[in-house]
């Protein structure tokens, strides 16, 4: 690890003298996360890989202000952050329909209710929907807090300094957002099992 980590700061060093391919090593060691990061606060892969392009020449343009005040994986992830609010702050349409980045969702796989019992890949699906229709419908603050601890796995530690802000901050914040997904959750399931309410009169056609 100590290592690892050595190597990044040598890379960075040599990125910010001007070395494209220092740069070219940096990308390559963060594109999967900063994509999943980007899916996860976007919600669909093509906004998803306009965001971390748009990520990455960001750093690349500003990579000589990095003074190591924080990690450079803690730098990178909040150039993305505020790229996914710029884009979500663009009322952009978006479209979630996915629960990880890696799934695609646009059709089911007949070999997977070939090798599972199509009555679970469906409920599994059908639940996926759910989760990002109640994220969608989350405030920006709180979809960017659920999706960097909850989804992302960051500590409070990591999240403050991603953010800049006082670790007792984002634990209230997380709190907030967690009582409030689960308001969204609640009113969401709950409009799937009431059932479909026949007009009264007339007679039936």
């Amino acid at each position: 690890m100590e290592r690892e980590q050595q190597d990044e700061k040598s890379l960075v060093q040599k990125a910010k003298k001007g070395d494209a391919q220092a740069f070219e090593k940096l990308i390559e060691r963060y594109y999967q996360r900063i994509f999943k990061l980007s899916f996860q606060m976007l919600g669909n892969k093509e906004d998803a890989s306009d965001a971390t392009q748009e990520t990455f020449v960001k750093a690349f343009e500003r990579i000589r202000q990095f003074r190591g005040a924080s990690s450079f994986a803690t730098w990178l992830y909040r150039i993305a952050i505020n790229t996914c609010q710029d884009m979500l702050r663009d009322s952009r349409t978006i479209a979630f329909s996915q629960l990880t980045f890696e799934d695609d969702h646009a059709e089911l796989d007949p070999t997977e209710l070939m090798n599972s019992n199509p009555e679970d890949v469906l409920a599994k699906r059908e639940r996926a929907d759910l989760v990002w229709t109640a994220l969608n419908k989350m405030p920006e603050e709180a979809r960017q807090i659920l999706v960097l601890c909850d989804m992302q796995g960051f500590s409070y530690a990591e999240v403050a300094s991603i953010l800049n802000l006082p670790e007792g901050t984002v634990k209230s914040r997380l709190h907030r957002a967690r009582n409030a997904f689960r308001e969204v959750w609640k009113s969401l399931t709950m409009e799937q099992i009431a059932p479909h309410k026949r007009p009264k009169g007339g007679d039936e056609k």
